[in-house]
């Protein structure tokens, strides 16, 4: 895909990028795919589908108390647990506020540990990362922030969650609807939003504005960004995802290149 060259422009040291069908097959790709990158929060959409996985095989609840009083998984993974971004400490009632919180995948991951016996990381890996073939991927830390990875393995988790074979259609469809519809927050780097939308992991791109994806986005799309200047989006309207690491932190530059990257990406699919 000639759009994905645009990152050539981009002012990082490394970048590589891919684009996915929901058939699974890849668009186009450029840059060192294999390279392995930080992922930064792009963690958290991995972490969320083993909880899915978990909550599938009755290790846990969607329903069930995790994190402070009140709060349980599902508040957990839509970011209305309460907790503080990087503090273990409450800071509203569950399920009032939107609080993006790297706390409370922490506070989930050690949950899953718990409920089934296994390390998170190694759970992740187990019903994850082996099953979709994703060997260059791993978790030396924290579910929230610590995922290292290349585009060729997100590549594939990217066809997973356009055709799931790992989880239910079902399951997959709620995780990537609102949950607590209508709470107020802040998306990190693009301010307060209202309303500040979330599925079970993932962001719901709705009518945000400003936003990291395109202006051409659909309401659908759904994904995550990453402090370390990673994303992934998946755009059911178009049928594709696409994915782009790099290796500079997000700031301003990412503000910049990466809505005319998706915007690109989005026409010259719609013109193939």
């Amino acid at each position: 895909m000639e759009s994905l060259r645009m990152i050539e422009n981009w002012p990082v040291p490394t970048a590589a990028a891919a684009v996915v069908r929901s058939d699974g097959s890849t668009a186009g790709s450029y840059g060192p795919t294999g390279h392995r990158f930080p992922l930064a929060s792009v963690t958290k959409p991995l972490a969320a589908y083993a909880a899915l996985l978990a909550v599938e095989e009755g290790a846990v609840e969607l329903d069930e108390p995790a994190g402070p009083e009140g709060s349980t998984v599902r508040h957990l993974l839509a970011h209305t647990s309460g907790l503080a971004f990087d503090e273990h400490r409450p800071m509203a009632e569950p399920g009032t506020r939107r609080l993006y919180s790297n706390a409370g995948f922490e506070v989930l991951g050690d949950h899953i540990a718990k409920a089934t016996d296994i390390p998170f990381p190694e759970y992740l890996r187990e019903a994850v990362l082996e099953p979709l073939g994703m060997a260059a991927t791993d978790l030396p830390g924290s579910p929230a922030k610590d995922g290292v990875s290349t585009v060729d393995d997100l590549a594939r988790f990217a066809a997973e969650l356009q055709a799931p074979r790992l989880l239910s259609r079902t399951t997959l469809d709620e995780a990537t609807s609102v949950a607590f519809p209508g709470l107020t927050g802040v998306l990190p780097g693009y301010g307060h939003q209202r309303p500040n939308d979330w599925g079970l992991g993932f962001e719901i791109r709705d009518g945000k504005s400003p936003h990291w994806t395109g202006a051409s986005s659909s309401p659908r799309t759904f994904g995550h960004f990453g402090q370390s200047g990673t994303f992934l989006w998946v755009d059911p309207e178009a049928g594709a995802a696409c994915v782009a690491l790099a290796d500079r932190p997000f700031g301003p530059w990412a503000v910049e290149a990466w809505p005319p990257l998706t915007d690109a990406v989005l026409a010259e699919l719609g013109a193939a």
